[in-house]
């Protein structure tokens, strides 16, 4: 059981004050009956919500795939840059939305966004080891042995990282396979070894594929196949 006004804010109505103004002036309706105190306590995913006469979508939890564009900071909020969760249409936006981990401003490929902290934390977590691979492109032609040198790990000064699995793809073009995950980690193993990253695009997180039928900014909600996918790799 939750508070009614608490549902409202995280369902984006708006803020804890002007919600709590929804629901003193009559606007907002439970199961049809009219609720006047904001703390009235209800379980949103077993009654119907209605503000000014418009139903409310509830879900506890929601997963978002997006094909996040360069440009854009993972964050949630900044005073003077765009953020990933500004491309959300109004429609989806949850105050309590969030990525999952980063991706660089000018990195591009699969993000993934949720409200759900727990998973969130696991997937990001060392101990779960999740991978993630990247496609990158170098300003560098790229020596393929000594590509393979990331396999066996490059010392960062703060850790040691290592790819799990690695592939030249062209003169200058590649894959690698993480788990670590850290800020800026895959340029800096590339540039550990002299090469400079021009292109960086996600393209797998754990069993996620990036939809490549999403364009540039744009998402969707995890399938339920895909989410229990995700459940898996952390158990």
């Amino acid at each position: 059981m939750e508070r009614l006004d608490k549902i409202l804010a995280h369902l984006g109505t708006g803020t804890r004050k002007e919600v709590r103004s929804l629901i003193r002036a009559g606007l907002v309706t439970v199961d049809d009956t009219v609720i006047t105190d904001p703390g009235y306590k209800i379980d949103p995913e077993h009654v119907k919500i209605e503000v000014d006469g418009q139903e409310l979508a509830y879900l506890r939890h929601i997963y978002i795939m997006m094909n996040k564009p360069s440009g854009y900071i993972t964050a949630t909020e900044d005073r003077f840059q765009s953020t990933v969760l500004d491309l959300i249409d109004p429609s989806d936006w949850r105050r309590d939305l969030f990525p999952v981990g980063r991706l660089d401003k000018d990195t591009e490929g699969l993000l993934l966004l949720t409200n759900d902290g727990a998973l969130a934390h696991m997937l990001t977590a060392p101990k779960y080891k999740v991978p993630k691979k990247y496609y990158f492109e170098t300003m560098e032609e790229i020596d393929e042995k000594r590509l393979r040198t990331l396999l066996e790990g490059v010392d960062l000064g703060d850790f040691i990282a290592k790819a799990t699995s690695v592939e030249k793809l062209g003169p200058k073009e590649g894959v690698l396979v993480i788990e670590e995950d850290k800020f800026h980690q895959v340029k800096r193993m590339c540039a550990a070894l002299g090469y400079t990253i021009v292109y960086l695009e996600r393209t797998e997180f754990g069993p996620l594929f990036l939809d490549r039928s999403l364009p540039r900014g744009g998402y969707r909600y995890l399938t339920e196949e895909e989410l229990a996918s995700l459940k898996e790799a952390v158990r």
